[in-house]
């Protein structure tokens, strides 16, 4: 299948990867891709194949008690703390050995439950969602559900996917020290980028969410102080900043190193100029080394890390398995993994998150532009 941009249909020809050195302009471009996204593609193979993964599908009863755990543990920690100084090294230590961890844990919660795999009723996870978001410290659990379910409905969309970075933090951020910056602040880019690039409608379960955090944030402060409520704020900051947990948001889906993402050595003209705008292809020369695109039967945009941080995480490094199967819970995606290994272990994974964090930050040929996106069909007709 050749891949197309809009009404420009390129051939089948293969050409090198662009190396870590080469020239900024040459990387200055996302990775446009006319194909299908792949999960849909193997989900319905292995299916055919397997077809008893279907019985993995379904809520796991146990997610609850986790989550209740979790939360005890942070409002005890809240309380702990509420005569230590913010600013203090003992503050610091236990909310990011501790609270970062488990607010990672309690944001990932809150992922599960957006896919109702706690739950039999959907309303039930909603609702659960919402206290689940209570050492959040502000409401979150409401809006990241609609926009979660775009991103797996419309992965890599350039409209509705609003996990992609956008163009003005790309051209801002591509360099050591914007990629540092996005590496640390990065919760906030998830929490304030959907608002900016698609909007979503405010409903009884929105405010629900607003009323609750806002009652509850009221009485905690009310009887344990600002620095009890500070706890919740800095272990959610933390836990999306230079934390080892945090390597997840980047490890799932940034193609951190393109020649480790080719499946069987083979490399496909990619579509390409700066703004989407077509060229005329005549030849491989007048195609830039930025240009390719890699595919075996589908592109591959999602990466797995099957590591030991998936304990504290819901096993959301099994992130392949999870986007072929999202209403597969947690306690079965390695069970997914090893029921048909021939389709995921000759993909690419990450071995760790932290290097991960690392590489993205200093390797000169990764930057924000280094992800999967395709054209959305209602802006194209407009």
């Amino acid at each position: 299948m050749p891949i197309t941009h809009r009404d420009l249909k390129v051939s089948d020809k293969f050409v090198e990867v662009p190396s870590a050195d080469e020239e900024y302009q040459v990387l200055d471009n996302f990775y446009w891709s006319a194909h299908k996204e792949p999960h849909a593609i193997r989900r319905h193979a292995i299916i055919k194949k397997h077809p008893e993964v279907q019985r993995l599908m379904g809520h796991e009863p146990l997610t609850k008690w986790i989550v209740i755990g979790v939360v005890t543990l942070q409002l005890s920690l809240s309380c702990y703390l509420r005569n230590t100084h913010p600013l203090s090294w003992k503050f610091f230590l236990i909310a990011y050995v501790f609270g970062a961890t488990a607010n990672q844990n309690i944001f990932l919660a809150i992922h599960e439950l957006c896919h109702n795999l706690a739950f039999k009723k959907p309303i039930h996870n909603k609702l659960f969602a919402i206290f689940t978001n209570t050492p959040i410290g502000i409401p979150y659990s409401a809006s990241f559900g609609p926009y979660h379910q775009l991103h797996h409905k419309f992965l890599g969309d350039e409209l509705y996917d609003t996990d992609i970075p956008t163009r003005f933090e790309a051209v801002l951020l591509s360099n050591i020290l914007g990629k540092a910056f996005f590496a640390t602040f990065q919760i906030f880019f998830y929490a304030f980028r959907p608002m900016f690039v698609t909007s979503i409608k405010f409903t009884y379960i929105h405010l629900l969410n607003v009323l609750y955090q806002l009652v509850f944030d009221y009485v905690w402060v009310t009887y344990f102080g600002w620095y009890s409520y500070f706890y919740f704020l800095m272990s959610s900051f933390l836990a999306g900043s230079l934390h080892p947990c945090s390597g997840h948001f980047i490890a799932e889906h940034y193609l951190l190193n393109i020649e480790e993402a080719i499946v069987g050595g083979k490399l496909m003209l990619k579509l390409t100029p700066a703004e989407k705008q077509p060229i005329n292809v005549t030849d491989e020369s007048a195609v830039s080394r930025k240009d390719v695109e890699f595919r075996k039967d589908y592109a591959l945009e999602t990466y797995s890390y099957y590591g030991i941080l998936n304990f504290f995480t819901w096993n959301v490094g099994l992130h392949n398995e999870h986007h072929d199967f999202p209403f597969v819970a947690w306690s079965k995606l390695r069970e997914l993994n090893e029921l048909c290994p021939e389709f995921y272990n000759h993909l690419p994974k990450h071995t760790s998150w932290c290097k991960v964090l690392y590489d993205f930050i200093t390797h000169d040929d990764v930057v924000l532009y280094n992800r999967v996106k395709r054209v959305n069909k209602e802006l194209e007709k407009a």
